[in-house]
């Protein structure tokens, strides 16, 4: 049971930052990678009069402090000084659009900052961020919506001020937009959001009374075809909302379990033609929310009894092994809970020869073994005993010709096999005759494993 639900796991939130623009005014070849020196007080508060002044090089002067404003030391004397967020916020509400663009540009780099302090001095601005998520730009909309990500990462206050302010809402008449970068920025808001320490109790209510989830579960599965960063996001945010143990009966009665197991089917027809760039990152949380949904020991693995995903578990293990080795945990999380208590998939796995290929993994890593061998304890069958013995013995002998893995190694397969040898005494034999006992001997003159080997 430990076992099934240790997959809940939370994602560290993080902030992005949009520079679209070029540093080339500046002298610079890539904007996103230079940062200015730090402006004295007195340059900065000469700055915000020339902004405030009103004069003809007024977007300049706006131009000129979006650079400086990259630099840390000045955010923090910028939102320090009287009246320079409230000078921010007139330019961001004005009617000039290409003002209107620059600050809110200003606005998005003081969102980026690690300070809490200048997070929180932009609490004013946020009802008009949420205000202009409709009816603008699609570039000016991005813009608002990384800048809202960026605050509600940040701050307690930012996340309890937006509420009531009805950003929930804002958000699910946004989610019906037809641009990708829209849903990206959108997804990226609400993934924040459901990962703050508020969200079981404040914050996913309010998104399973909205249409977001049936959205969201729309948007996931029509990744491959409206392009993924949308679908990447959207799934984080499924994975988040499945975690909080508060919404899986909802997300189940939305279909949430055959719409993502048809999404994998697809997600592996892929892969043998041409697989989309980057389609590891929505794999990965698409593997884990039915990990986790399956955790809910709600019976959901009778509703999904299609051999077929275990077909696609093995496609995506084959895709991903040598590039991206870190699905290959996340498909033998959800193998070991597909097949937990669950006849049909084990009995599957067998039918369709799939066992050789799962037992190539044992050398992979230590969580490809546990979790191997808590599907072999599950599925009771002598050829797992007498392959997961070879295996393990020819890893024995890689750790013994090894001094540096020898006790790491040596030690991972000792646990290994004295599983094997309890619920499979004719594993015992099957070691012997291939060696084992010889594979035992050496391990005696090595302390840390000595205890062990003689055990066995």
């Amino acid at each position: 049971a430990a076992l099934r639900k240790a997959r809940r796991q939370e994602q560290l939130v993080s902030k992005r930052l949009l520079r679209e623009d070029t540093a080339a005014g500046e002298g610079g070849q890539d904007g996103a990678e230079m940062v200015p020196d730090p402006l004295s007080e007195d340059e900065v508060l000469e700055l915000l009069r020339s902004v405030q002044r009103g004069s003809e090089d007024r977007k300049t002067s706006l131009s000129r402090l979006h650079w400086a404003l990259r630099n840390r030391e000045t955010q923090q004397k910028f939102v320090r000084l009287d009246g320079s967020i409230r000078t921010l916020t007139g330019l961001f509400t004005s009617s000039l659009a290409d003002m209107q663009m620059e600050a809110a540009r200003c606005l998005h780099e003081l969102s980026h900052s690690s300070d809490p302090a200048v997070a929180e001095a932009c609490l004013p601005v946020t009802s008009y961020l949420l205000t202009y998520l409709s009816g603008h730009s699609v570039e000016f909309m991005e813009l608002c919506l990384y800048t809202l990500g960026n605050l509600v990462v940040e701050s307690e206050a930012v996340r309890k001020q937006l509420l009531p302010q009805g950003i929930i809402p804002v958000l699910a008449s946004c989610i019906q937009s037809p641009h990708e970068a829209v849903l990206e920025g959108l997804g990226y808001v609400l993934s924040q959001l459901l990962q703050a320490k508020e969200a079981p109790a404040e914050i996913i209510p309010l998104v399973l009374d909205s249409p977001l989830p049936q959205h969201m579960l729309q948007l996931v599965c029509s990744g491959l075809k409206a392009g993924t960063g949308a679908a990447v996001e959207f799934a984080w945010c499924l994975h988040y909302i499945i975690c909080s143990h508060t919404a899986n009966a909802a997300l189940l009665s939305l279909g949430a379990l055959p719409a993502l197991t048809s999404l994998l089917l697809n997600l592996a027809s892929e892969i043998p033609l041409k697989a989309p760039e980057g389609l590891e990152l929505l794999v990965c949380p698409v593997l884990r929310c039915l990990s986790n949904l399956l955790a809910e020991e709600t019976g959901c693995e009778g509703q999904i009894q299609d051999e077929r995903l275990l077909i696609a578990l093995f496609l995506i293990l084959q895709c991903f092994l040598q590039q991206h080795p870190f699905i290959v945990q996340e498909c033998l999380w959800l193998l070991n809970n597909l097949t937990a208590d669950e006849p049909f998939f084990c009995s599957a796995l067998l039918s369709l020869d799939l066992l050789p290929a799962l037992l190539q993994l044992l050398p992979t890593s230590q969580m490809a073994s546990a979790l191997m061998l808590t599907w072999g304890q599950a599925c009771q069958h002598p050829e797992w005993g007498r392959g997961g013995c070879c295996h393990l013995l020819l890893e024995d002998h890689k750790a013994l010709g090894d001094p540096g893995r020898c006790f790491a190694k040596g030690g991972q397969c000792l646990e290994l096999l004295h599983l094997l040898f309890l619920h499979w005494p004719e594993a015992a034999a099957d070691f012997v005759r291939q060696g084992g006992h010889w594979a035992l001997e050496q391990h005696q003159s090595t302390p840390e494993l000595q205890e062990r080997a003689r055990a066995l």
